[in-house]
């Protein structure tokens, strides 16, 4: 594995210049990964946020990927892939998060179902006055029954 490490930023960069002399798919438990010959030296992309190996999952992915960098011819090895490592990635904390998300947009569906109601409500609403002096009233009530 090369020791050379390059994001999405720097690889678009460099194929764009015309630095990428080769690039290699190389098979790798869990997917694929992407090697490219810069200047006779081997860099692997790698994801931006982790630094970890990018791997592509799905090779078509992969293939449309480096088309829209401009990569349209490439090696593939596929000596180290494991395609049952690839079929089993699950991410368990998505199905959690997908139900809070409909539980969520389900709330925000009844609470402006509620406002909408409310608005629509026929019966007569109070002036602000009024709705203070039958509070003062009921203030006052509360005080005579505290003494």
């Amino acid at each position: 594995m090369p020791t050379h490490q390059l994001d999405h930023a720097n690889l678009s960069r460099m194929v764009a210049c015309g630095s990428v002399l080769a690039t290699h798919i190389v098979g790798q438990p869990g997917g694929w990964a992407i090697q490219v010959d810069v200047n006779h030296q081997e860099h692997v992309l790698v994801a931006q946020r982790s630094g970890n190996v990018r791997l592509f999952k799905k090779f078509e992915t992969l293939v449309t990927y480096l088309l829209d960098i401009g990569i349209d011819h490439f090696e593939v090895d596929t000596s180290a892939f494991d395609r049952d490592q690839t079929s089993t990635y699950q991410r368990p904390d998505r199905a959690q998060a997908l139900r809070r998300a409909h539980e969520a947009a389900a709330y925000d569906a009844w609470f402006a179902e509620q406002v909408d109601a409310s608005l629509q409500d026929p019966t007569p609403s109070l002036e602000d006055e009024e709705v203070q002096q039958l509070f003062a009233a009921r203030r006052a009530e509360l005080k005579a029954r505290i003494r």
